[in-house]
């Protein structure tokens, strides 16, 4: 049980806000982007700092509470919030700082990608991320990070190269190819099993314009667009990618009225190389997405060049990356959609390579994670006892510590 001198104590310890459950704010601080999921927070510490982060691990730990850490909210399993304990919301730490000469860019724990995006456009740069702007920095590239520039760049983590965290006995560390180096290799891929990750600093790539868009197609055609897919876009050029979808198309703008709410296929295409050529490349394609339902990534190019064993991301030698997303804008329809999530997830798993990508995953136990992470699973394991022995963060797709 919290006392209220315990909570006062670290209210004033907070640069930040402290958000309880009788706060006017409350139901507002816990929405997360999975409406279905409707979590319950006892504390919520809207951190301003890494100083923030500090007293509000250590508080956590000492008062033995869940402790769950959310960047942009946007994790489909709604592990940025945990029921009866403490979230530490990194949303307030947003800052995000160029480098145009290093090529480099340095992003706060509670940035997102739409904010990274705009700091770096104006210098002609972009860094490996995601598809949504509103995804979190942090989830998203400690999970590994799959999107438009795949392909071309790699995952987010391969562009990773250095993290600030915060460790479950309240140390504060560097983390690099340099200095804590066991530690970096963890973080990228492993999720948030290993501290508060207060910022992230990345390369980024000479990229200032691309050209993109949705070609859609009715569901009758799926089965020939994704055997002409398949086969077209891994021996497409890297500065071209494109996803597959399974959606329903949002009524309203830049869809045409005829299409609105119609379940179709698609493919979202981004192409980064000269815009002159673009039309030429497209030109090869067909007609001109949305409440998702299923997405097809490729991740071939350079992000299969890297060795599986250099990161946790263990599944370099596979070319696609399937999600199947359960999420609605209403608790309502919970049950619906997770059955058809699992129903459709039934019919495809015998079928995959049998693990996972931690960023599409729910919660769904410790024999899934082994097999996401493979071999990779053990040093993981062994690190986590390293820097985090009593599981202090475990509201995540959990690496119990070795024992």
């Amino acid at each position: 049980m919290l006392n209220e001198t315990a909570i006062a104590a670290l209210k004033s310890e907070l640069r930040g806000e402290l958000i309880e459950p009788n706060d006017t704010r409350y139901d507002a601080m816990r929405k997360v982007y999975n409406a279905m999921i409707d979590r319950k927070p006892r504390l919520i510490a809207r951190c301003a700092d890494a100083s923030d982060v500090i007293a509000a691990v250590k508080f956590a730990r000492e008062h033995k509470l869940p402790l769950s850490i959310r960047g942009g909210g946007h994790n489909a399993a709604g592990l940025g919030i945990c029921d009866d304990g403490l979230v530490i919301d990194l949303s307030p730490m947003k800052y995000v700082r160029v480098d145009p000469k290093k090529r480099t860019v340095l992003a706060g724990g509670g940035a997102l990608w739409g904010d990274v995006d705009h700091a770096t456009h104006a210098f002609g740069l972009a860094v490996p991320a995601g598809i949504i702007s509103t995804t979190g920095v942090g989830g998203l590239t400690l999970g590994g990070g799959i999107g438009h520039l795949t392909r071309q760049c790699g995952l987010t983590i391969d562009n990773l190269l250095a993290v600030d965290v915060v460790l479950a006995d309240g140390r504060f560390v560097t983390a690099s190819a340099n200095e804590n180096s066991d530690l970096f290799w963890a973080v990228r891929g492993g999720g948030g099993n290993f501290g508060v990750v207060t910022s992230f600093l990345f390369k980024a790539h000479p990229i200032h314009t691309n050209y993109a868009g949705p070609m859609l197609w009715p569901m009758e055609d799926a089965a020939e667009i994704l055997r002409w897919y398949r086969g077209f876009i891994t021996k497409a050029p890297s500065s071209l990618n494109g996803f597959f979808a399974f959606l329903t198309v949002p009524p309203g703008l830049p869809f045409p009225e005829h299409l609105h709410n119609k379940k179709m296929c698609g493919i979202v295409w981004c192409y980064t190389g000269p815009l002159k050529q673009a039309e030429r490349v497209f030109k090869c394609m067909f007609d001109a997405l949305w409440h998702s339902t299923m997405h097809l990534y490729p991740i071939d190019g350079k992000a299969r060049s890297i060795k599986n064993a250099a990161t946790p991301w263990s599944y370099r030698d596979a070319i696609w990356a399937g999600v199947i997303i359960g999420v609605d804008p209403s608790p309502d329809n919970k049950e619906k959609i997770s059955s058809w999530a699992r129903d459709y997830w039934s019919a495809l798993h015998p079928y995959s390579a049998g693990g996972a990508y931690i960023n599409f995953m729910m919660d769904e136990g410790e024999d899934r994670i082994r097999a996401t992470y493979g071999k990779n699973f053990n040093r993981l394991a062994k690190i986590k006892k390293r820097y985090d022995p009593a599981n202090l963060f475990r509201v995540n797709q959990n690496i119990p510590p070795a024992k």
